[in-house]
């Protein structure tokens, strides 16, 4: 995990931003091509605060180029919870990828650590349909979350719409894992470039 990761993200976004390309021949991955679950996670920067604009990985191991190409473009523009990213927003954002590892199934929905390990939760709604959603290791530190305030906001960003008890809690199937995770600013991201 480098600064590259990052770089290869920022430069496929500006190409499709400023010059409307998404073709394979603008940018040249400076890392390998192995397979990784990821993430690719855009940030706005503001008066000195950072504001969430995209995030969305996969948690099938993916080819690096291709994947960091194809999820950099999705968290930006199709994150369903923000408007796409815009040009001008461009030189305020952080660019950050979490290539995701050590994947355990956990003895229970207690069995991890905040600020070392990401959640992914499965479980039924109360119309017995199966559900998941995630949250990368960071987020209950950043959010300032204890264990049970992080499962229950888990349940219903993953669409748990019941009041939450500790019964519906113990039902929850849980798979921690850890991040290795990169993050630069777009004015780091020009940096490199002109160095090259």
């Amino acid at each position: 995990m480098s600064v590259t990761h990052c770089v290869f993200c920022f430069d496929v976004l500006a190409a499709k931003l400023l010059d409307g390309r998404d073709d394979d021949n603008h940018v040249s991955p400076g890392f390998p091509d192995e397979k990784m679950p990821l993430f690719v996670t855009w940030n706005l920067v503001k008066n000195g605060r950072e504001s969430l604009r995209g995030c969305i990985g996969n948690f099938e191991p993916l080819p690096l180029h291709k994947g960091l190409k194809e999820y950099a473009i999705i968290s930006a523009l199709k994150d369903r919870r923000f408007n796409p990213i815009s040009t001008k927003e461009l030189p305020n954002l952080t660019c950050a990828v979490s290539l995701l590892v050590n994947f355990e199934k956990a003895d229970n929905h207690f069995d991890w650590e905040i600020g070392l390990h990401g959640i992914w939760i499965e479980f039924r709604d109360e119309n017995g349909r199966k559900r998941t959603a995630t949250y990368l290791p960071e987020v209950m530190e950043e959010q300032g979350w204890n264990k049970i305030e992080a499962i229950d906001s888990l349940l219903k960003k993953g669409g748990y719409l019941s009041k939450i008890t500790e019964e519906c809690r113990q039902t929850i199937v849980l798979t921690r894992y850890q991040s290795k995770k990169h993050t630069i600013t777009y004015d780091e991201y020009l940096e490199f470039i002109q160095g090259q």
